[in-house]
């Protein structure tokens, strides 16, 4: 039977009390180092030594002191201490100017590079079915300025970018922080845990209270209160990252392919065919090449992209001042209104090809954890925004005098003494491109593995000084196969385009939907400025969605198919996991149960230490009785270990692990609770278990301390209690450990409905034999590893 935390009696009546327990004994000294020639074990005996000396001058204290007692202590009570003391856990950023510069170099290759290709087919996008007058370059123009005023500068470098997760950015990233706030989480890894499990550091917020307290807190507790809520907003998180891997796909294909369209300058009669085979053949090495690491991939790229903005942003000025200087006025707002007065309908229309201009601009926010707030801050204000919008302003201006070249208005407008300098560079930048939403992808998919939305997936960190940098072969592979299918398929940037839009568009909506619920209940802002926001980004956002809609038979379609797919991938597999995890609390093992079996278990126990992985915190899972059904001996050292990826980016080390005893203590049975963020490195096998062993033996070391009559003797016999407990862990630890596994069948009970049946029978059985086991995932040697059949039925 699981013992129950035995909480300290403090006197409060006399000011002058003091409370000592064994916490503070531990932490009034250093931890301990082992000195040459000396063991960790006789390090941590030593300091064992000087708490009993202290325990020695209880004697000598006055009669009130000596009436505070010494409590039982788990590391759930040693934790609770340490995070009193510890200050705020944040993301390991780089802190100096240098690093911040290193950083935001590093950003202008792997993050601005989709942006920076836009100016390649914005404006034949924008009028690709007719011939614009000089008021409809003035209008668009100005749209397209606003467009990124608004919406990259403001709504993203401004305001977005503040609502990271400790550091990391994406949709994902906004769920946790929210989550974080309110108990609206509807993922598996944090449902049905006590305040202890979710005491982390980084868990907490620095919220400072203001007149708009009252208000969050009724928000708070109506999304609490309401299971409606947790699964809508479950929905638009799993929509909003459907719709990013969605960016990940087009922009690959509409940078490269609208880059090699300059070729037809060598000859006229080049077919769309040959384009098209030279695009999939970019594309094929653009992939290969994530391997290596968004860290090389960055510092090899940034160079190039920073020459091309100020290629872009030179030839812009140039047009500019050679052709028409009156195109300034569409810094005018008044334009817009006046483009829309001429023609509503093809204005509106051309909304679907203006939005282009802000493509790439999600890869700011999920692109964060490779680098950090300001340094993405620093690149785009300083290069990427006024490159941006020089070379659009002259391109403008070269339409204002030749309008019949827009549908390839880059090539036209640049000057043949640069020509193919400039064609270079385009084919370059639109591989660099491509590069900004498929490391935002890998980041994502593996935030949605970690909380239990997304099937296993190998993930390997491609860097030991950014965490976040992360390469995943199977969603590499499987993003080529698609880039390459909607290239060989649609053949045109006109119809990528009209699909792109709807991609860029819903991400941007759904970033909208969670920031707004950030700013009331987390930033507590007046609800002037949160209606002001919604009103001006939410209302655009949607008019430039109803345009992209408008083309939905023209190559809409396609992004949410591709999103409706990955969103039935996802959800099926989360509803498993919580069904399943609800199926384990369900039948887990009475306490009792344990109790009437003895010391041995009802078997016989065999030196070694025995690691049994459950779902399950508290309580004795039943796969355990099971084991014990099938197996003619169990371990003399039993470990219940559960595996948790909480809603967080990263769990400091020294918080990852926390341990109680179960059972009596003759049972030798313990469990342990691993927590991981999303953005952790699992720790393999050998250094799982070195781990667990150093947090073993400082937990049988520090608990179990009780008032007695006579302390001093009461305190040594306790030390060499615990002395002879490690000794027997270490010894069944030189006796090896063993990994005990369920190998689990997941099946929908006989009453379900014939949808149920397919998802849970063939759905979810199909993606769970076809993705990475579990004990690959844990990285289990198999030399080590039991499995034992368990039926689920949900």
């Amino acid at each position: 039977m699981e013992e129950v935390i035995m909480k300290s009696n403090e006197d409060h009546s006399n000011p002058s009390s003091v409370v000592l327990n064994v916490v503070e004994m531990i932490e009034n000294h250093d931890t301990p180092v082992a000195k040459p020639n000396q063991t960790q074990d006789e390090a941590d005996h030593e300091m064992m030594m000087k708490i009993n000396n202290d325990v020695e001058d209880i004697k000598s204290q006055s009669p009130i002191q000596q009436q505070n007692k010494f409590v039982r202590l788990d590391s759930l009570d040693q934790e609770a201490f340490q995070l009193a003391r510890r200050p705020s856990f944040t993301a390991t950023k780089a802190g100096t100017i240098v690093a911040v510069m290193q950083l935001a170099f590093q950003s202008i290759g792997v993050v601005y590079g989709d942006i920076g290709t836009s100016p390649l087919y914005v404006f034949s996008s924008t009028f690709s079915d007719r011939i614009p007058t000089k008021n409809n370059v003035l209008g668009a123009l100005s749209l397209i300025i606003y467009s990124l005023t608004l919406f990259p500068l403001i709504k993203y470098v401004l305001v977005v970018l503040r609502a990271n997760d400790n550091g990391d950015g994406g949709t994902f990233a906004m769920y946790s922080l929210i989550c974080r706030y309110a108990r609206v989480s509807a993922i598996p890894s944090t449902q049905l845990q006590g305040e202890d499990e979710m005491n982390l550091s980084a868990y907490k917020l620095n919220i400072n209270p203001n007149k708009n307290l009252k208000r969050a807190k009724r928000i708070k507790e109506a999304m609490e209160r309401s299971g409606f809520a947790k699964k809508c907003l479950l929905v638009v998180a799993l929509l909003g990252t459907c719709m990013v891997i969605g960016d990940g796909i087009f922009t690959p294909c509409i940078s490269v392919l609208s880059a090699v369209d300059g070729a037809k300058k060598i000859h006229a009669s080049i077919s769309s065919d040959v384009l098209v085979m030279i695009s999939v053949a970019i594309l094929v090495v653009l992939f290969s090449v994530q391997r290596f690491g968004t860290d090389k991939v960055g510092y090899a790229f940034a160079p190039a992209i920073m020459v091309w903005y100020l290629f872009i942003g030179i030839v812009g000025i140039y047009n500019l001042i050679r052709h028409d200087l009156t195109v300034l006025k569409a810094f005018n707002p008044m334009y817009i209104f006046k483009y829309f007065k001429e023609d509503k309908k093809q204005a509106w229309i051309s909304l679907g090809g203006v939005i282009l201009c802000m493509t790439g601009t999600e890869a700011m926010f999920a692109d964060l954890g490779h680098f950090s707030v300001r340094s993405i801050q620093i690149a785009f204000t300083g290069l990427v925004y006024p490159c941006l919008v020089s070379t659009y302003v002259g391109q403008a201006a070269y339409l204002s005098k030749f309008p019949n070249h827009v549908n390839d208005a880059f090539y036209k407008s640049t000057p043949e003494s640069v020509y193919w300098p400039m064609f270079a560079a385009a084919v370059l930048a639109s591989i660099i491109a491509s590069q900004a939403m498929i490391s935002a992808t890998f980041a994502i998919v593996k935030q949605s593995m970690s909380l239990g939305c997304f099937p296993r997936v190998r993930v390997i960190h491609t860097s030991h000084k950014h965490e976040g940098q992360v390469y995943i072969p199977e969603v590499n592979y499987l993003l080529m196969f698609a880039c390459v299918l909607v290239t060989a398929a649609f053949k045109n940037t006109t119809k990528i385009g009209n699909a792109y839009g709807i991609a860029v568009v819903g991400v941007m909506i759904v970033t909208t939907s969670l920031l707004v619920l950030i700013m009331l209940m987390i930033w507590q802002t007046n609800l002037l400025l949160v209606a002001l926001f919604v009103l001006v980004f939410g209302s655009i956002e949607m008019v430039y969605f109803s345009s992209v809609l408008y083309k939905f038979d023209k190559g809409g379609y396609l992004p949410l198919s591709f999103a409706a797919g990955l969103f039935f991938v996802m959800y099926v597999w989360h509803y498993v996991q919580i069904k399943r995890y609800a199926f384990e609390v369900e039948n887990k093992v009475s306490t009792k149960y344990l109790l009437t079996l003895g010391t041995d278990l009802g078997i016989t126990r065999v030196p070694g230490i025995g690691l049994l992985y459950t779902e399950l915190t508290q309580g004795i899972p039943s796969i355990f009785s099971h084991f014990l059904s099938n197996l003619p001996a169990i371990h003399s050292v039993l470990v219940f270990v559960s595996v948790k990826h909480l809603a967080v980016n990263k769990v400091p080390t020294e918080e990852r692990f926390v341990l109680r005893r179960v059972g009596p203590k003759d049972y030798k049975m313990y469990r342990c609770i691993v927590r991981y963020g999303y953005r952790d490195r699992r720790v393999g096998s050998e250094e799982f278990e070195n781990l667990l062993m150093e947090h073993l033996r400082s937990f049988i070391r520090s608990e179990n301390w009780m008032e007695e009559e006579n302390i001093r003797d009461k305190v040594r016999e306790r030390v060499e209690e615990q002395e002879a407990e490690v000794e027997f862990l270490e010894k069944s630890r030189r006796a090896g450990v063993v990994y005990m596994l369920g190998h689990s069948e997941v099946k929908a009970s006989e009453d379900s409905c014939m949808v149920k049946r397919f998802v849970v029978n063939y759905a979810y059985d199909f993606m769970r034999r076809n993705f990475r086991q579990g004990f690959v995932d844990l990285q289990i040697p198999n030399k080590n590893l039991i499995q034992v059949g368990m039926n689920y039925y949900i």
